[in-house]
């Protein structure tokens, strides 16, 4: 993760920051690529039966988010998992899950126009590159 501080930069300074980071990412070993810039790595896997969500499926899953500075902004890690229709989930969030299946555990690297774009939420100034680590826990 990296060091920097999005207090101590201009917005445009923060967003380069966040795309130098994920073209970094995307370099790293067993770093794979998604459509829309999005990038993955898997920590572990789950069935591998090839039954994948689609965005109208209910996914329950595990998750936290970070920004690359490493602050966490959510985590369902603390309670029960989450369940979401995947079609009301952030872009970068449903390319990602049509790719999983249930068990898999993925790091996933989201550029900010897949995510929140250049709008800040709470926790997540706007121009983020998103950090999540999903476990796909069942497709409903």
């Amino acid at each position: 993760m990296q060091s920097d501080n999005p207090r101590n930069m201009n917005k445009q300074e923060y967003i380069r920051a966040n795309k130098e980071w994920l073209e970094a990412k995307s370099r790293e070993e067993g770093v794979h690529a998604l459509p829309h810039g999005i990038y993955y790595k898997v920590i572990s896997e789950g069935r591998n039966d090839g039954r994948h969500p689609s965005p109208r499926n209910i996914v329950t899953a595990h998750y936290t988010g970070w920004t690359i500075d490493g602050k966490e902004f959510d985590s369902s890690r603390s309670g029960v998992p989450i369940a979401f229709r995947l079609s009301d989930l952030i872009e970068g969030w449903i390319v990602a899950m049509q790719q999983m299946c249930v068990g898999d555990k993925w790091e996933i690297y989201i550029p900010e126009e897949m995510g929140y774009g250049r709008f800040s939420q709470p926790g997540i100034p706007g121009g983020s590159t998103l950090i999540f680590e999903i476990e796909l826990i069942q497709i409903a």
